[in-house]
């Protein structure tokens, strides 16, 4: 069997093919046309996966090394707003201002959705601690009424990034009690 014909295999068993709301038929075609350019390479095993590797990385528009911070890695956007030109979610204000970046923290629902924003006292964004810089993004469980679920998942951020604040957890389950 070839990779196309795996592809659209798969693709039919997870219903695009079958569905008239996809895109009209845009995403499978996309996702062939990508795998065809693929397979015409013939790569090996490990260089494969590597390309795969890197193509994903890149198509996502992720960095490949760490941010280094220096002046040429910012474009001026207006009188004092400065954005990082390889991660356009990193910004800072004034030449000389504290970095910052915008998804740090994304806040998930029970029902998967994620959103940005102010929780207890905390926000997504977060000022990045030193240079060299490689985002992470925390993915923090909350529940209906915008509780922490679980504690650790923030601890980390909050090593990561160096958040002061206090926190509140109106959960009664992850409050320590000594």
């Amino acid at each position: 069997m070839s990779l196309i014909s795996h592809a659209e295999k798969e693709l039919k068993l997870a219903g695009f093919f079958n569905r008239k709301d996809m895109y009209n038929g845009e995403i499978e075609a996309s996702v062939i046309e990508l795998l065809k350019v693929f397979e015409k390479q013939n790569l090996s095993g490990a260089i494969a996966g590597t390309v795969v590797d890197l193509f994903k990385k890149l198509a996502m528009w992720e960095i490949l090394q760490p941010l280094t911070g220096e002046d040429d890695e910012w474009n001026c956007r207006g009188e004092s707003s400065f954005q990082n030109k390889r991660l356009y979610s990193v910004f800072k204000d004034g030449k000389d201002g504290r970095p910052y970046y915008l998804y740090a923290i994304l806040w998930k629902y029970p029902n998967g959705a994620c959103g940005a924003g102010r929780r207890h006292g905390i926000d997504s964004t977060q000022y990045i601690k030193s240079f060299p810089f490689v985002p992470k993004t925390f993915t923090i469980d909350i529940d209906e009424h915008e509780n922490i679920k679980d504690m650790r998942s923030l601890y980390e951020a909050i090593a990561y990034y160096g958040i002061s604040t206090t926190i509140k957890n109106t959960d009664e389950s992850n409050t320590n009690k000594n």
